[in-house]
């Protein structure tokens, strides 16, 4: 298929689909094409650029190994933002994050820990909850 920048005698632009360029020049021979504005036969072809599929270069992204360590930092920049904003309940985070969606306890941000039951509770009673993600080892402590 092709498509077609056309204007007629009256200069209305539009543009038209044909299947091949030849198609074009034969229907405009018939007085096929026509403006769909003003009914004008007297259309012409305008310049446009064309549009050429082609191969895209593939822009080059991070490496594995870079892609592992920008995770690792932003796992341990997310970690470091809770332990220093939200507050540390331990043990107590299932009741207490009940507690705070039920309105018995002040709200605020808190984290701590739970067992597998206890979020798959909370999470089917609607308490919103989300597991903190582990510190991933330290690159500088490697062996």
């Amino acid at each position: 298929m092709i498509r077609y920048a056309l204007q007629c005698e009256h200069d209305h632009g539009f543009e038209a689909w044909f299947s091949a360029s030849a198609d074009y020049d034969d229907q405009a021979a018939r007085g096929l094409v026509e403006c769909p504005i003003c009914g004008s036969h007297s259309v012409s072809k305008q310049i446009m650029s064309p549009a050429v599929a082609g191969a895209r270069k593939r822009e080059a992204g991070p490496d594995l190994a870079q892609m592992q360590t920008l995770i690792s930092q932003a796992v341990r920049e997310a970690r470091n933002h809770v332990e220093q904003n939200f507050d540390y309940v331990g043990d107590a985070f299932a009741r207490e994050a009940r507690d705070i969606h039920e309105g018995r306890s002040e709200k605020r941000e808190i984290y701590g820990e739970a067992t597998p039951a206890e979020v798959r509770k909370l999470r089917d009673d609607g308490v919103p909850c989300a597991p903190l993600p582990p510190l991933p080892p330290d690159p500088s402590k490697a062996h």
